[in-house]
């Protein structure tokens, strides 16, 4: 039996580092939302007790270091599992970039395994077990636009966005989020209304959407990789309605609820970066 599932890229509409608690992670409050920008994960079961990970790119790890083996390796431990699993990973999403890859492949392996060996899982029971492998894979369970807080394992679904179109261009950097989070001065960044934020998506209210955009992060990956800075100056100077880095970056999204502007952002871009993606929301 073979099982396909879809594992779509997120972008942060808003992220607001708290405060660092006493375990070490940072509090987080955030508005995530997927967008049609997609991984395929297929899952089969092998005759072998063993976890197998294959991928359409060389450079990724296929072993206990993959996202999507880690989850395999938890799923199985906990229901006693001896049947072998086979990964198989087409990669669409770019690596390193704040879109939450690795996340949403971990995601789509225990979306997968829970109809491979029908596990009648709930969303919460899913997210809870994807944390094994990281504090984005809970919301990349659910896949809907949704406040995020916690260090990420509390996912509440929200109303969909208003419809619009989305711009993805990811610099030739890769940004490692524990060092943006290493660098991080909780009390020195701007910390985005992410309450006003919730409120515009909830009301389709897209002109307070854009006003409400924000990322605790962005000032501390744009002062180590200007290049980000660079790209989202562009990305407003070419009509995007407003932009913002995703996550830990590289990666900024431009927003524009007319085709023909992001058709227009999209094009301006592709000469100044080779990763360009126009996209709608899910």
């Amino acid at each position: 039996m073979e099982i396909i599932e879809k594992a779509p890229a997120k972008i942060n509409l808003g992220l607001d580092t708290l405060f660092k608690r006493p375990d070490g992670y940072h509090e987080l409050a955030m508005i995530m939302a997927s967008v049609d920008l997609s991984d395929h994960v297929t899952l089969s079961t092998l005759p072998e007790n063993k976890i197998i990970v294959e991928t359409n790119k060389a450079f990724l790890p296929n072993d206990k270091k993959n996202h999507a083996y880690q989850v395999a390796e938890a799923v199985r431990e906990k229901f006693g599992i001896t049947t072998g699993i086979k990964i198989t990973i087409d990669k669409k999403i770019p690596i390193a970039a704040g879109l939450g890859g690795g996340s949403t492949d971990a995601a789509a392996t225990v979306r997968g395994l829970n109809r491979l060996f029908q596990l009648d899982l709930s969303l919460r029971e899913m997210a809870e077990i994807g944390l094994v492998a990281g504090s984005d894979v809970p919301y990349c369970v659910y896949g809907k636009t949704a406040l995020v807080t916690g260090f990420g394992e509390i996912v509440t679904p929200i109303p969909d966005l208003p419809p619009c179109w989305v711009v993805l261009v990811k610099p030739p950097v890769s940004v490692s989020t524990p060092k943006i989070f290493q660098a991080l001065q909780v009390e020195k960044v701007s910390h985005p209304d992410i309450a006003a934020l919730e409120q515009a998506i909830i009301f389709r209210d897209y002109p307070q959407l854009i006003q409400h955009l924000g990322n605790s992060l962005e000032e501390v990956t744009c002062e180590k990789y200007p290049i980000v800075t660079k790209v989202k100056e562009k990305m407003l100077r070419f009509g995007a309605d407003g932009a913002m880095m995703s996550g830990s970056g590289p990666t900024v999204f431009g927003l524009c609820q007319k085709y023909s502007r992001a058709q227009r952002v999209y094009n301006a871009l592709k000469g100044f970066c080779d990763e360009v993606y126009l996209v709608r929301t899910l």
